[in-house]
């Protein structure tokens, strides 16, 4: 396997070529990576930069270029190694139940690690955990008839509404008053931007306002996640077809 690209060699831990190998290093990519990890989890993305990882080691961020190509290329491979699939198998209750517990299951991971989502997508998940987690979803969509073209792309709007629901949680969470709960918020917003909103001109965003859609919901941190994933099911058990929307959801 001569002809693999570096980036891909690094990131599926493979050899390097005997031509290539000269004086051994003291470093090697699991240590680079495993390190801009742990910086990155104790504090943040912006702790696990390519200089305060060789501050970490004790060397120069130049020495770390043998290891990881480039500032992008640590990037992917520190999510690359962070998200490591859960060992549970894909539910057999059916391509919804597995679904939502992948997706749920993606949910838990950008909780508990937050800087994951806010990683740049730099190119289609290459590494082996991410084919890890694309091999579980396309093993709960295997009882469908949808082709892998559809599969694909119910998996990467899946993760795409996950990733998105993350940072939209993130944000939001910033931009609160302290100690003001989403409920108070949104109320909070409604209430101001209907001071605003001409109902003549906007009479579908002003009765929205006066709904029972803003501040109505319980105060947990997933609700709206849960919510918005049952719609994206109900979407998808329509083009699947023979399995409509969840009555228990």
């Amino acid at each position: 396997m001569s002809d693999v690209p570096d980036f891909f060699r690094r990131l599926w831990r493979l050899p390097e070529p005997q031509h290539r190998r000269g004086r051994r290093s003291t470093l090697d990519v699991e240590t680079v990576v495993g390190t801009a990890v742990r910086l990155a989890d104790a504090g943040g993305l912006e702790a696990a930069t390519l200089p305060k990882v060789a501050d970490e080691l004790g060397v120069t961020a130049m020495s770390l270029y043998r290891h990881v190509g480039s500032k992008h290329e640590l990037l992917m491979l520190m999510v690359d190694a962070a998200t490591e699939p859960p060992s549970r198998t894909v539910s057999d209750s059916g391509w919804r139940e597995g679904l939502r517990q992948w997706a749920v299951d993606l949910w838990s991971l950008y909780q508990e690690r937050p800087w994951l989502p806010r990683v740049p997508v730099y190119r289609a998940p290459s590494g082996p955990h991410q084919i890890a987690w694309l091999e579980q979803g396309f093993e709960a969509l295997s009882p469908t008839d949808l082709d892998w073209g559809d599969q694909l792309m119910a998996l990467t709007t899946l993760s795409g509404f996950v990733r998105q629901s993350a940072l939209l949680r993130q944000e939001l969470e910033q931009g609160r008053e302290p100690g003001q709960g989403q409920s108070a918020s949104e109320r909070a917003y409604g209430e101001a931007l209907l001071q605003v909103v001409d109902p003549e001109r906007f009479p579908r965003t002003a009765a929205t306002l006066r709904s029972p859609a803003l501040g109505e919901a319980p105060e947990t941190a997933d609700h709206d996640f849960t919510q918005g994933l049952e719609l994206l099911l109900d979407g998808l058990a329509v083009r699947i077809g023979g399995d409509g929307p969840d009555p228990t959801a």
